[in-house]
């Protein structure tokens, strides 16, 4: 009785003893492994383990001289966007908003341009000359200077910060902070989107607001909130390249701004029917 039971337990301690002596030589076999291919290759992993021995620079299928395939974010392009470039009959005004720029993915030289003609003669203008760099795959910080000129009053200079990209549910975003002269503060929000009533057909939302920290007199600016700019614009795109449109905006001033613009006889509020072309190439 006693050999009948010893049997199968003298089996099972067999059993776990071979299980656990296979188990000790895999982990053996698995760390040499590791060991071998870290001594070998970086983090043990062969970067080129299946290309028979091919690389960008050695190889019958190498290039000569320097390496000539890079990828995409290597290379340097160039783009120049006409935002708005629009008309307003009733008063007279033609309104420009372009922005190029140069450089590649994570390093670009950037330049807007934007400003106000009226009656065929410049009135203002504000130019942004600017470095940008890549934040992440939505949004790039840019820093530089900011030069504004004034038919009637005085330019200034600024330094200026900010971010520009394009934010969750797709909305355009631009946020520059702006340091000038004698502690001068000054702060810009743009904001639009983008709604496609067909492939072609697309009503583009926007808002700008800025604000000052300080009263400027001279050139009818007043500390706080300054002004504020909302429109809806219609436009048509023959292609992505070139899109006429129509739009309506009204413009505001608030606070010692406003309070300026009454004391020079100027209103205050404005309603703008305009028509323009929007391009980029």
């Amino acid at each position: 009785m006693k050999r009948i039971l010893m049997k199968p337990l003298t089996n099972l301690v067999l059993a776990v003893s071979a299980f656990q002596a296979s188990t000790a030589l895999a982990q053996m076999d698995h760390s040499a492994m590791q060991m071998e291919a870290s001594a070998t290759t970086v983090d043990g992993r062969d970067p080129h383990a299946y290309s028979d021995g091919y690389t960008l620079t050695e190889g019958p299928y190498a290039l000569p001289g320097p390496r000539q395939l890079k990828l995409a974010d290597e290379h340097r392009f160039w783009s120049l966007l006409g935002n708005r470039l629009e008309y307003d009959a009733d008063n007279d005004v033609t309104t420009f908003d372009l922005q190029g720029w140069y450089g590649t993915t994570y390093d670009r030289l950037v330049i807007k341009l934007e400003g106000d003609a009226v009656d065929g003669r410049l009135a203002e203008s504000q130019t942004d000359l600017l470095w940008g760099h890549a934040l992440n795959a939505y949004f790039d910080t840019q820093l530089g200077v900011r030069l504004d000129q004034y038919d009637e009053g005085t330019g200034r200079e600024w330094l200026a910060f900010g971010i520009q990209g394009l934010a969750p549910y797709w909305f355009e975003l631009d946020l520059t902070a702006y340091l000038g002269e004698g502690g001068r503060t000054a702060l810009s929000l743009e904001a639009e989107y983008e709604l496609l009533l067909t492939q072609r057909l697309i009503l583009q939302p926007r808002a700008e607001l800025t604000a000052y920290g300080k009263d400027d007199a001279v050139n009818g600016l007043g500390s706080g909130l300054s002004d504020v700019a909302l429109g809806l614009r219609l436009r048509y795109e023959f292609s992505r390249q070139f899109a006429p449109y129509v739009g309506i905006e009204w413009n505001g001033t608030f606070g010692a701004t406003a309070d300026q613009a009454r004391a020079n006889g100027d209103a205050t509020k404005d309603t703008r029917y305009v028509a323009g072309i929007r391009f980029w190439f």
